[in-house]
């Protein structure tokens, strides 16, 4: 979890630069598009704090009340930075539609154009670091990073179209459909981000075909199992409980059955760690 964090700081931090720098630079080269895409990099830095205290929260281990932890507060959180998202979108689109268009200064797309490549490098980064780690919370942010480096290179386009006003007006308001594209950008970001996430909140399972062939095959390693009849993988954030059902030979001793399913819990947990919660109920074999 710390790993986590230190790459939403990294994010923190980047992103706050970048959003600066956007929108000081929109509002001095007079390029609404700018300062708007200034402000989803803003959005950025408020969804990894809401990324960073929902980390936190998530990792707190199980308690009495929470006997398969709080990984579901990952979801949560994830919701919540839909929301933030989802308002910068409409604010940006609001503010294009109601503010008079202007041809911005030129240098503003060299800024784009430095922009475009951090933020390129930014959310590679964290994208690659949340499918490594597997956490719902970097592949949420990285996703909305990636998002601005496609604003980026609308804002950019808008720009240089929008030098062509001096010689037709109509060309003025390349800035004002940028704002507009922009705010789309986000919306899209911020109903990927509820899909993905309302799912796990309501309980999602495992239907990686090649993860649960895994799971049956280590279940199924002893002759004992006679039959796999259900075998089902929930995830509860970044914990997981296995619920399954066997068939054993109905005249086995009890110990003995115990003793195997010991033993496959243990390799299970060893094959990945996510695995905190095995209850796999046996069933007496009926050849029929």
């Amino acid at each position: 979890m710390k790993k986590i964090t230190r790459v939403l700081i990294y994010s923190f931090i980047t992103n706050t630069f970048l959003a600066l720098i956007k929108i000081i630079s929109g509002i001095i080269g007079a390029s609404g598009a700018l300062v708007a895409d200034g402000m989803h990099s803003l959005s950025d830095t408020i969804t990894d704090i809401f990324s960073i205290i929902g980390n936190k929260l998530s990792s707190k281990p199980a308690d009495e009340k929470h006997p398969f932890g709080h990984g579901k507060i990952e979801y949560i959180t994830c919701l919540v930075i839909g929301v933030v998202v989802a308002l910068m979108g409409f604010s940006i689109i609001y503010k294009a539609l109601t503010e008079e268009a202007n041809v911005p200064s030129l240098f503003m797309a060299v800024i784009a154009i430095v922009v475009i490549f951090a933020k390129l490098i930014l959310s590679s980064y964290i994208l690659k670091k949340g499918k490594q780690y597997e956490s719902n919370l970097l592949i949420a942010s990285g996703k909305e990073s990636l998002s601005d480096v496609i604003s980026s290179v609308v804002v950019l386009i808008a720009i240089v179209i929008s030098q062509l006003g001096k010689v037709n007006s109509i060309f003025m308001y390349a800035d004002v459909v940028a704002m507009i594209i922009v705010g789309i950008l986000i919306l899209r970001i911020s109903y990927n981000i509820f899909s993905e996430n309302i799912s796990g909140l309501i309980g999602e399972q495992i239907t990686d075909k090649d993860y649960m062939s895994k799971i049956e095959d280590i279940i199924s390693n002893y002759k004992e199992i006679k039959k796999i009849d259900s075998v089902v993988v929930l995830k509860y954030g970044n914990i997981y409980q296995i619920t399954s059902e066997v068939s054993m030979d109905a005249n086995i001793k009890l110990k003995k059955a115990h003793d195997i399913l010991d033993v496959i819990e243990s390799e299970l947990k060893y094959y990945d760690n996510r695995i905190e919660h095995i209850n796999i109920h046996i069933n007496p074999y009926e050849k029929n």
